[in-house]
């Protein structure tokens, strides 16, 4: 297997915040490729799941963390938070030597916050001293399926004028959806590359969301919740519904709203799911605004590995491919938004009014998204867009830089209304 690194858009994200920061966490799905981004720029590393060192290593971590701290700068310490005492300890370092650049966290599961006798594993939040990232499988332009022609960056920049084609098919995209951007599944020959969602989702079931709060979960339980998600990927399920779908697949309606919202937590304490929350802008009217977050995995790929779905088969239901095209086109546009310093939101409000995706900088600049895969429905998508522009109170926000109808089409152009048409494959930061 070939093991050349490809560039990712976190690797300029790390080094602008190592730049002012004493140390940076980056956060992630496991099998994102956060290891081997550090390793990229750290100059020594700390492997904590090393299997020959990991007991001395927790055992230093007990007596004296600052012994795992020594190495060269920016150092590495991946999996911090099997000993989290490892925190407190780079932030009082970090304070110590008072320069920039020194630590690199990874961490793949958010760290319980206390112990079995109840006292506090962290002492301290180090804001000021540690920056934070959230980093993603690949999107389309870092697997290089999308060919970057139209970029975020410039359209927020104001750029008024683009013309180009997608070279993606609707089966390449169906194939990029069920492979999902995980850097080996996207190196890996492409007969096998669709087992790994697979096997990242059995880990789940039968392992790593029980570790990641010490709390045994029911492995059949936990694959019926992860097959309710995927059949209500890019909706707005509420819990109630989870737990229905549930119970109408698994015969078993036992498991309550509060056991299903602890299981929703530990998934996403594990970077497995990522749910898109409302957007909340001024608007001139007086309608209602929904503020039901949209149910996404970190990856669409793990829909199709829970189900255990084939391009082949996707390619019979346009309307589920729809549902899993929007999700694909979130995780693209949340990682192309963090490199521009933004966040990536949905609009939905009492009129019936929704938007897929709002592009928010922290600057005050946004932008609104359309997903649409097929060509049929970008006139009514753009009305809709259209729609929302007039419906917000520019004397309190900003006009939007722009609006956009992502699609799965081939051709990127701008509409006479202003509008942008943009293929996936042709999108880039």
């Amino acid at each position: 297997m070939n093991t050349v690194y490809m560039t990712r858009i976190a690797d300029e994200i790390i080094k602008k915040k190592l730049d002012i920061r004493g140390a940076i966490l980056i956060e992630g799905a496991k099998w994102c490729g956060k290891t081997m981004t550090a390793s990229q720029i750290a100059k020594s590393k700390l492997l904590m799941q090393d299997p020959d060192n990991r007991d001395s290593y927790l055992k230093a971590a007990d007596t004296k963390p600052s012994l795992l701290l020594q190495g060269d700068t920016p150092r590495l310490l991946d999996e911090w938070q099997m000993a989290p005492v490892l925190w407190d300890a780079v932030r009082f370092m970090v304070d110590k030597r008072g320069l920039p650049g020194q630590f690199i966290l990874t961490g793949s599961t958010v760290p319980r916050g206390k112990d079995e006798e109840g006292n506090s594993l962290i002492h301290h939040s180090g804001t000021g001293r540690i920056g934070r990232m959230r980093m993603r499988p690949m999107s389309l332009w870092e697997s290089r399926e999308s060919n970057g022609t139209v970029s975020l960056r410039d359209l927020f920049q104001g750029v008024t004028e683009i013309g180009s084609f997608s070279e993606l098919s609707i089966e390449d995209i169906a194939y990029a959806i069920g492979r999902g951007g995980w850097p080996a599944a996207v190196i890996d020959q492409k007969d096998t590359a669709l087992q790994h969602a697979v096997d990242y989702v059995e880990s789940i079931i039968h392992s790593d969301i029980s570790r990641v709060d010490g709390v045994s979960k029911d492995p059949q339980r936990v694959r019926m919740l992860m097959r309710s998600l995927a059949r209500n990927v890019s909706t707005v399920a509420t819990i109630k519904t989870i737990r229905d779908n549930m119970a109408l697949g698994a015969g078993d309606s036992t498991l309550s709203e509060k056991s299903i919202s602890q299981y929703l937590s530990a998934l996403s304490n594990l970077f497995v799911t990522e749910d898109l929350p409302a957007w909340n802008p001024a608007i001139r009217s007086k309608t209602a605004i929904r503020t039901s977050v949209k149910r996404h995995f970190v990856d669409p790929s793990i829909a199709m590995g829970t189900l255990r779905l084939t391009p082949s088969r996707l390619l019979e239901d346009f309307a589920y491919f729809g549902f899993l095209f929007e999700s694909l086109c979130t995780r693209d546009l949340r990682v192309y938004a963090e490199s521009l310093d933004g966040e990536v939101f949905h609009y939905r409000d009492g009129a019936g009014l929704e938007a897929d995706a709002i592009i928010c900088l922290n600057d005050d600049r946004w932008a609104a998204v359309e997903i649409k895969l097929g060509s049929k429905e970008i006139e009514m998508a753009a009305e809709h867009l259209l729609e929302l522009k007039h419906k917000v109170n520019t004397e309190k926000m900003n006009d939007p830089s722009f609006l956009m109808v992502i699609t799965g089409g081939e051709v990127a152009y701008r509409r006479d209304d202003g509008v942008f048409i943009v293929p996936l494959g042709c999108l880039k930061q």
